[in-house]
């Protein structure tokens, strides 16, 4: 391969500054085309980000031969089946997170890479975005001592369609489509990087269920999580919180100091030393969130680098999820 030529099934809001632009502005990758099952949706898409082709039909796009790379961004329902489909055709297949609805799904896809030899790669674009790779370093290099404990906070209101009788609240609470519910959406992200940042989670448990009925998804979860360095993590997550109580933050518990940030709300990491000194960072995001994640991806598959993330590495917080939230 000399060029990686992209296609994406399902051009919707998370493509449409997150990712999508990225993949014509990385050296050696070119977005060809997009699919969307309303045609008229797909052409304006096509339209208004100069993509020579659109179509309204998964299989036509995967079966595209100028295409040698997919994209997929449909909710997770669908992950583990274009994937699956479109590696069997061919082409090297990057999938938003969570990577799948369930581990068994998970497994499957890395199944179908290792036989076919085509890559799958997962959206955990966490562990290549500078704000990241500050915190790794700060961790790394012993600035706050050896790592003891983290907890993560991560409070939500409902959201107004959660709320109004008239009006149906979005797939990610309907755990059919999106295999659980917010935590689902939000928490893959946060244990994916974490696993990047302190290594393998070898345990984990907690509670999950639904507190307000609102929708058919659990909205609260509380876990403790245990590394397999010795490190403790605990963390809730609720999703029915008043509007001044909602909460994004991480704190990491060093022998000798602690980091506090965010993993979602801001770009700032805040240091605090034993000694009474702090540093604050603020490293603000790429236009393309993505960008350096899909740079990553380009480079693997044009035999320059390799991404750090994987079929492998995605399937972790799927697991760790499910060891989480088991009746």
């Amino acid at each position: 391969m000399d060029h990686v030529n992209w296609g994406i099934i399902g051009c919707g809001n998370v493509t449409e500054k997150k990712s999508g632009p990225a993949f014509s502005k990385v050296k050696g990758s070119k977005l060809v085309a997009v699919m969307r099952r309303d045609a008229a949706k797909a052409e304006d898409y096509a339209s208004r980000h100069g993509v020579p082709r659109f179509y309204s039909d998964a299989t036509s796009l995967i079966n595209d031969p100028d295409m040698n790379a997919v994209y997929i961004a449909t909710p997770p329902d669908t992950h583990a089946r274009y994937a699956i489909e479109a590696m069997k055709a061919g082409k090297a297949v990057y999938v938003e997170k969570p990577m799948a609805r369930t581990i068994a799904e998970c497994e499957e896809m890395i199944s179908v890479s290792e036989q076919t030899g085509h890559p799958l790669f997962v959206a955990y674009y966490r562990r290549v975005l500078p704000e990241y790779l500050k915190i790794k370093e700060l961790v790394d290099t012993k600035v706050i001592g050896e790592i003891k404990y983290l907890h993560i906070q991560l409070h939500h209101p409902l959201k107004p369609e959660e709320i109004s009788k008239d009006d149906t609240p979005g797939w990610r609470v309907f755990p059919e489509i999106s295999g659980g519910g917010h935590f689902h959406d939000l928490a893959a992200h946060q244990f994916d990087y974490l696993e990047f940042l302190l290594g393998p989670v070898k345990e984990a448990k907690g509670f999950s269920l639904n507190q307000t009925g609102n929708y058919p998804a659990d909205d609260i979860v509380t876990a403790t999580f245990l590394f397999e360095s010795g490190v403790v993590g605990t963390g809730s997550w609720c999703f029915t919180v008043a509007e001044n109580m909602k909460t994004d933050a991480t704190v990491i518990i060093g022998s000798e100091g602690k980091i506090t940030f965010s993993f979602f709300d801001n770009t700032n990491i805040y240091v605090e030393k034993s000694d009474g000194s702090s540093q604050n960072y603020n490293i603000p995001h790429p236009e393309n969130i993505q960008q350096p994640l899909i740079q990553a991806v380009v480079d693997q598959l044009l035999g320059r680098g390799t991404s750090p993330s994987t079929g492998k590495t995605g399937i972790r917080s799927t697991m760790i999820m499910e060891w989480i939230t088991r009746k």
